[in-house]
């Protein structure tokens, strides 16, 4: 059994009243954040920062508060894996996404359709629209 640790983040943009959320299709299949293994030394958030910038090159800035763990096990190659996966709340500065080639393909969707592509983390996904609806209230946003 092994034990891998990740972080990544749920990346919005926002334009006026206008709220959109990022998910990338996964070589799997799946769609989901983006996210990556911790490097040595690395801190979670840091990590989030990096991958965020090498899988979409999005330029982004966390918003303080918010931090969700997602754990989850699955086989690899007959090994168990126990991951880990730390997630915060990006906002992008722009929709300009430059995808890696790590993954199928990208959109940018309304919560409601977000939540309904999402594959796994629609937990994540539904904490961080209540989180940002009430951090824009009560930062005038």
């Amino acid at each position: 059994m092994r034990k891998e640790i990740s972080a990544g983040a749920v990346v919005f943009y926002q334009k006026g009243n206008k709220r959109e959320y990022l998910l990338l299709n996964y070589l799997g299949g799946h769609w989901d954040f983006p996210k990556g293994h911790l490097e040595i030394y690395e801190s979670p958030d840091k990590t989030a920062l990096r991958e965020i910038k090498e899988e979409t090159g999005l330029d982004v800035k966390l918003i303080k508060g918010f931090e969700k763990n997602s754990i989850y096990h699955f086989r690899h190659r007959n090994e168990f894996i126990i991951k880990e996966v730390i997630f915060y709340l990006a906002q992008a500065k722009d929709q300009k996404v430059i995808l890696s080639d790590e993954h199928k393909g990208y959109v940018w969707l309304p919560y409601i359709q977000a939540f309904k592509l999402i594959t796994f983390n629609k937990d994540i996904l539904r904490s961080a629209n209540k989180f940002l609806n009430l951090y824009l209230q009560r930062n005038g946003s």
